[in-house]
């Protein structure tokens, strides 16, 4: 592993100091787009990786962010009783426009909007988590509590 930089890392790099924090952004020649992916080439476990994920609201459009354990599958209904409305899977094109970022690279914060955010319950129970740096070849490491102050986050169970 190495480190580089591209406009994606550089806009999380720059979040994270933003918020206080000095985080690596490790580089992966193999792909970390998927949470299994990623646990391997960082050798956590699947739970330990945050999946950053974007749904939109069919009603007003909102674009939602997801923080979810790996290991866990958003249970979408529970999502849109927390929002008040019906949700569904935002299209390539509306993530790359909410964050910045292209799917399986996103990143939990630097993005080009302010967005409501859920962070799955379950990523409370490590003390490391890691995270998506902006590429599908970058991650960084993150404290659950340090992930939930600066996304500004609502702690659920998204399952």
């Amino acid at each position: 592993m190495h480190h580089t930089t591209s406009q994606s890392t550089e806009a999380v790099q720059k979040a994270l100091r933003d918020n206080g924090l000095s985080p690596t952004i490790v580089h992966f020649s193999e792909s970390t787009r998927t949470a299994q992916e990623a646990a391997n080439a960082i050798g956590c476990t699947v739970p330990q990786i945050v999946k950053s994920l974007i749904f939109v609201t069919t009603i007003s459009r909102a674009p939602i962010l997801v923080l979810t354990s790996g290991s866990n599958r958003v249970n979408e209904k529970r999502i849109a009783e927390y929002v008040g409305e019906p949700i569904e899977r935002a299209s390539a094109d509306l993530v790359r426009e909410a964050t910045g970022f292209a799917i399986g690279g996103v990143a939990p914060i630097g993005h080009r909007m302010a967005l409501r955010t859920f962070i799955d319950a379950d990523l409370l129970n490590f003390s490391e988590l890691w995270a998506a740096a902006g590429t599908p070849h970058t991650v960084f490491s993150i404290t659950p509590q340090d992930l939930e102050r600066i996304t500004g986050g609502e702690v659920v169970v998204v399952v």
